[in-house]
């Protein structure tokens, strides 16, 4: 059975973005860059709602023909238009570059997507993560912690009123300071 994996980048305050969605504070280089590469091309599909896939549908389609990305960018590019994608909206109409806009998250559907065939399904967005959390959808959570304090933002964990219990399986320090913790449903 195919996992819901969350990849998300969070500050060591706990937020995933700041005020204004910035995330210039992340410490991508290509050494994680590169890890992410390899962790996402052997997924299943990516599951965004509409902003996260509408910042990435900015910038990765085109990002392997721009002369100035790195190497692990324009793999990147290339992994991102292949990958299946579902973009959770309820007002989406339409989504390019092999993805499927689905208006509601339904728990019975999502299960019966985990139990096809094929790679993990990675999960990414702040408020997808919410409701997949509170309808216990969520079986791995790949945090990366950056070495940076940003004050205020987005938490990558909004209060709730449920318990989670946890097991460490990895974790990984890269040559920038990013930790990354890899934790699985206990």
């Amino acid at each position: 059975m195919r996992k819901i994996v969350v990849h998300m980048s969070v500050s060591l305050d706990g937020y995933f973005e700041g005020p204004g969605g910035d995330i210039s504070w992340h410490r991508v280089d290509e050494e994680l860059h590169q890890h992410f590469n390899d962790e996402l091309r052997t997924m299943g599909g990516f599951l965004n709602g509409r902003v996260t896939y509408e910042l990435m549908a900015a910038f990765w389609p085109t990002a392997d023909q721009d002369p100035t990305s790195s190497a692990p960018m324009k793999e990147f590019a290339g992994i991102w238009r292949d990958m299946p994608k579902i973009v959770y909206s309820r007002t989406l109409e339409k989504a390019d570059w092999n993805a499927t806009v689905v208006h509601e998250v339904e728990p019975d559907e999502v299960r019966r997507l985990k139990a096809e065939p094929g790679g993990d399904l990675a999960l990414g967005g702040g408020d997808l993560l919410a409701t997949f959390a509170r309808h216990d959808l969520v079986d791995e959570y790949r945090t990366y912690v950056h070495p940076v304090l940003i004050g205020h933002g987005r938490p990558l964990f909004p209060s709730r009123d449920a318990r989670t219990d946890l097991r460490l399986v990895e974790g990984r320090v890269f040559g920038n300071g990013v930790v990354l913790l890899r934790h699985q449903r206990a």
